[in-house]
């Protein structure tokens, strides 16, 4: 009998029977059993819509609002808080607002019972939202007398939507693809810019050509977002900076990469060129730009900056070589033709209705004679056209109307001239007023007629000139000539510490923002350059005295200056400054350049390297660097800001004479030779003239004086 079955208590050996089960349950758990996915974590982003308050009257009014869906996003929720406010007058009773996505409606509501800012949550349907989106908020403000609606409007029908207005996004991310144009998407999503998430990775002692490359990619990435209050590090790759960045750019001669990065890049794709390589690992998502020389470095840096050639490129890896395309085309330059809107704005229902447009300018540019607003206008043909007509307004100035006429009602393109040297700021109100009457003292108001449509086609014409003033307002225009750097001179420490890399991100973020193109100069030195160079490129200095030697020798034309061994900063007849303190203030100074006075100087200084960084924490971004109308800004550990003007003729310098200012315009040219040709033909003549008959009379004289003997 085999006692390996026999148990003590039923004669059964189970221990046996339960290895041999469990063992046969793990392999069918195997082969039939699937893992349960892993889930990503959900985000959240709020996304602002525009950044000024905006005010529209009418008993008809409405309000569009455009924003972006990242690609890589999935979408669980989409929520709309409007901050807004209504005349106190307006019945609440009878006053309703209702929304829509991209055309479609999906909610409407009334004002609460109060006379202040209000705001009103509403759930996007997430099936409606697209890549690029528009939301419009429109309705009918109504006013009553003793329980009438009142029929006359008057500037009391009102609605004031406020810049807290945003849209707030819960969804999770996809995984970024090995492709370039994958990562490209991810390292440039607002999002991802936002939340500090992307950053350039430089080696710990960056050459200069690598710092300069790292500058061309940036300048390529910041021009094209829209939102970012967070800018794009520049940084050693093992910096604190950069731990906890997710999505970097490795910019490095191939002798100077990471050990652990070099062991992925090919030495046969080296020998061909420059290599853009996608490298992703635990995490952590990195586009590897390098070359074995400086000039091929700076050429796939400038294939970088051109973001139609990124999201064109679908591989993982992509060589460069001398021969290589990469100038960038107009890259969303406009041609200073700006669309109102990407779509048809239509406008329904009877009496006075609104229409309101953003436009984002080029803050180097100042409007000129000539700029005006085209409009693309289709409108009912039942209207009173004696009292119907369409106003258009910039910034809320009215620049023209046009009355609506029966023939133009299928289609019909006015044009109207904004004023010569009418001031525009980098961000446009455009306000498209249309009063839509009905025949005859009927109030019937069937809100689908009449109608008036804005087609996608209408658009502002900018003819604008350059601003040349070497003031904070104009940063950094002065550095930049047709969207492209104006060879720029960057001196900075030799020895570059992790704060001197702070200051060089706040410094070529808002520089890069401006830089439409990719095919300008910028060169980097870390020591003094000759007096050459420095006549021949706007240069931008930044770091101590004692770190960036340069600012010493420029300590006499500095409108701040340092004390006689360079310690601190010493007073000035703008600002008293006690000693300790001038130890830490830090300073912008933009000069007019004492080796060209065509050019200007940037010094960004303090007498340490963290005042250095506090004087370049105020021209970061846009918003922050409007706020500055002088050629001086100075901040302090507290935060305090200084604004000075110490230049009393601003504009730049051209160093032209008058014959050269001539010969730039043709015309003048033409004319005035032509003038001076005729002029010396008729003094010709007239000597001609004078000594013929001179001579004849001469001659007469003679005669009779003979005839008279």
């Amino acid at each position: 009998m085999n006692n390996f079955f026999i148990n003590r208590l039923t004669g059964i050996r189970q221990n046996g029977i339960n290895k041999w089960f469990l063992y046969l349950l793990a392999v069918l758990c195997f082969f039939f059993v699937k893992p349960l996915p892993v889930q990503a974590a959900t985000q959240t982003f709020t996304e602002p819509f525009q950044n000024v308050a905006t005010s529209q009257s009418g008993q008809g009014i409405r309000t569009d609002m455009y924003f972006v869906k990242m690609g890589y996003w999935q979408v669980e929720t989409a929520k709309l808080n409007l901050n807004f406010q209504v005349s106190q007058l307006a019945d609440r009773t009878l006053s309703d607002l209702t929304v829509a996505i991209n055309g479609v409606k999906f909610a409407s509501f009334r004002p609460d019972n109060t006379s202040g800012l209000q705001t009103h949550s509403i759930d996007v349907p997430v099936n409606l939202i697209q890549g690029s989106n528009q939301l419009t908020v429109q309705g009918q403000v109504l006013t009553t007398d003793q329980g009438t609606v009142e029929k006359t409007q008057t500037p009391a029908n009102w609605l004031t939507v406020y810049p807290q207005s945003n849209l707030n996004f819960t969804y999770t991310l996809d995984e970024p693809e090995p492709a370039i144009k994958s990562f490209y998407q991810h390292f440039s999503g607002q999002d991802t810019i936002a939340k500090g998430q992307a950053g350039i990775a430089v080696p710990k002692a960056p050459s200069n050509s690598e710092l300069a490359a790292a500058t061309y990619a940036l300048a390529g990435y910041a021009r094209v977002l829209s939102n970012a209050e967070e800018a794009i590090a520049i940084a050693p790759s093992d910096s604190e900076t950069l731990a906890n960045r997710p999505y970097q750019m490795v910019v490095a001669r191939y002798d100077h990469l990471p050990s652990a990065v070099k062991q992925q890049i090919q030495t046969r794709d080296l020998n061909r060129g420059a290599v853009l390589q996608t490298v992703y690992t635990n995490g952590r998502y990195q586009l590897i730009v390098t070359a074995k020389t400086d000039t091929l470095l700076v050429k796939a840096a400038r294939f970088v900056a051109n973001q139609e050639l990124m999201q064109e490129t679908k591989a993982t890896k992509k060589i460069i070589t001398a021969k290589t395309q990469t100038f960038s085309s107009s890259l969303q330059d406009f041609g200073n033709h700006y669309a109102l809107s990407p779509t048809d704005t239509t406008l329904t229902g009877s009496g006075h209705q609104q229409a309101v447009f953003f436009v984002k300018l080029p803050m180097d540019r100042t409007n000129a004679d000539g700029s005006q607003i085209k409009l693309n206008l289709r409108y009912a043909k039942n209207l009173d056209f004696s009292r119907s007509l369409v106003t258009a307004s910039v910034d809320d100035r009215p620049i023209g109307s046009w009355r609506l006429t029966q023939a133009g009602a299928n289609g019909k393109t006015i044009t109207l001239t904004v004023p010569k040297n009418m001031p525009l700021a980098n961000a446009v109100t455009i306000r498209i007023a249309v009063d839509l009457a009905l025949p005859g003292t009927t109030t019937t108001t069937n809100d689908q007629t009449p109608w008036a449509t804005i087609g996608e086609a209408s658009e502002f014409r900018v003819k604008s000139k350059p601003q040349t003033s070497q003031l904070f307002r104009n940063y950094p225009t002065m550095f930049l000539k047709q969207g492209a750097f104006d060879h720029v001179a960057v001196v900075r420490p030799a020895q570059m510490t992790n704060t001197d890399f702070k200051t060089l991100t706040n410094i070529v973020n808002l520089l890069g923002s401006f830089a439409k193109r990719n095919t300008g100069t910028i060169t980097y030195y870390d020591q003094a350059p000759s007096e050459a160079v420095l006549a021949a490129n706007n240069v931008i200095a930044f770091g101590s005295p004692k770190a960036t030697r340069l600012v010493q020798t420029l300590n006499p034309k500095l409108y701040f200056r340092y004390n006689g061994n360079f310690t601190r900063l010493v007073a000035n007849e703008k600002l008293s400054i006690e000693s300790a303190y001038g130890k830490t203030l830090g300073t912008a100074q933009l000069l007019r350049s004492p080796y060209n006075a065509a050019k200007t100087m940037l010094v960004v200084t303090g007498a340490t390297a963290d005042a250095t960084f506090l004087g370049s924490t105020q021209m970061v971004t846009q918003p922050q660097i409007k706020a500055y109308r002088g050629d001086l800004i100075a901040v302090d550990p507290d935060n305090q800001h200084y604004d000075y003007r110490f230049k009393k003729q601003a504009i730049t310098s051209t160093g032209s004479s008058v014959t050269k200012q001539l010969l730039q315009k043709r015309t003048l040219v033409i004319f005035l030779t032509v003038a001076a040709v005729m002029l010396v033909l008729l003094l010709a003549a007239l000597i001609f003239l004078l000594r013929k008959y001179g001579t004849r009379a001469q001659e007469k004289g003679i005669t009779n004086e003979k005839q008279n003997r």
